[in-house]
């Protein structure tokens, strides 16, 4: 998935991950642990807290989508798939804490050919 398509004014859109990931911006909000109130206001939407879960959700789409072979197979992944080191959550689960760079250390990982 193209970051650059995904980014306008300097900002990640919301919207626009929708559309590519065929899902609402509800679902989005949710997937990194926030209402949909978040993307409601412009002020709230650039915050650095919103734009930052937004990268991150999205740094994490682009890796497994070499496993998987697409968008939507990655965030189907990250959405159901148990990761067991992490006591089964799934990567949405750790997102939603803010525990991305736990996800991404798993993923490097895997990459380098540990257990999954």
């Amino acid at each position: 998935m193209e970051l650059a398509e995904l980014i306008e004014d300097e900002i990640f859109v919301p919207k626009k991950m929708a559309r590519k990931l065929r899902t609402t911006q509800s679902e989005i909000a949710a997937t990194i642990g926030f209402s949909r109130d978040a993307f409601a206001r412009k002020d709230r939407l650039r915050s650095v807290r919103t734009q930052t879960r937004l990268r991150e959700m999205l740094e994490i789409l682009n890796r497994v989508e070499k496993f998987t072979g697409s968008a939507l197979a990655a965030y189907a992944w990250m959405r159901s798939e148990p990761i067991i080191g992490f006591g089964g959550q799934t990567a949405e689960q750790l997102i939603q804490k803010g525990r991305a760079n736990h996800v991404r250390r798993y993923l490097d990982h895997v990459a380098a050919g540990g257990y999954a």
